[in-house]
């Protein structure tokens, strides 16, 4: 697995991620695997972003990637 671009749009009563990955697995969405594998990859990502900001930030794009992208709700913790 490899994650490639994460998007956040924060709404009214919830965070949307966006996180687009290149995965070996097959297409199933429904699956807990398939949550859980997403989850982690966006919680690193995060993670990662979060460090990158503490030194130099370049900004770059890339697209054409064989790849997915799964779309994430987290609700905040203040609407629950």
């Amino acid at each position: 697995m490899s994650l490639r671009r994460l998007v956040l749009t924060f709404e009214r009563d919830a965070t949307t991620i966006r996180a687009l990955y290149c995965t070996k697995t097959g297409p199933n969405p429904g699956t807990k695997a398939r949550a859980r594998e997403v989850t982690e990859l966006a919680t690193s990502g995060l993670r990662e972003a979060l460090a990158a900001l503490e030194g130099r930030v370049d900004v770059v794009g890339e697209s054409g990637f064989e790849t997915r992208e799964d779309v994430v709700v987290v609700e905040r913790r203040e609407a629950v």
